[in-house]
């Protein structure tokens, strides 16, 4: 499955449009199966060939950050797994749909 397909990308709000909200809509969850690497997507807009996305990334550290699409595609895990999205993730509010630190 592709990671971006067209009804995400018709959906997602351009870059700094949730900025002034304390409770930011996530779209989508990619993740590396195995991993502790996570990626909310909360805004995105095209970047000349590319896709860049802003969200709440977890991983080694938990932040809000921008990513590219390519950079998604090109990541491999240990055992050779690529970044998925979640066909399974219910969007909604940020503390709704991201885990507590301590969970």
């Amino acid at each position: 499955m592709l990671l971006l397909d067209d009804d995400l990308r018709a959906r997602l709000p351009p870059l700094h449009a949730q900025e002034a909200e304390s409770e930011p809509w996530i779209y989508a969850k990619f993740t590396a199966p195995g991993t502790r690497w996570d990626w909310y997507v909360m805004e995105g807009e095209a970047q000349g060939e590319d896709f860049l996305f802003f969200g709440f990334i977890t991983g080694q550290q938990k932040d809000f950050k921008c990513f590219l699409l390519s950079e998604l595609e090109s990541v491999r895990t240990a055992v050779g797994s690529s970044v998925e999205r979640d066909l399974h993730f219910t969007e909604g509010r940020l503390t709704d749909v991201v885990p507590a630190p301590d969970s």
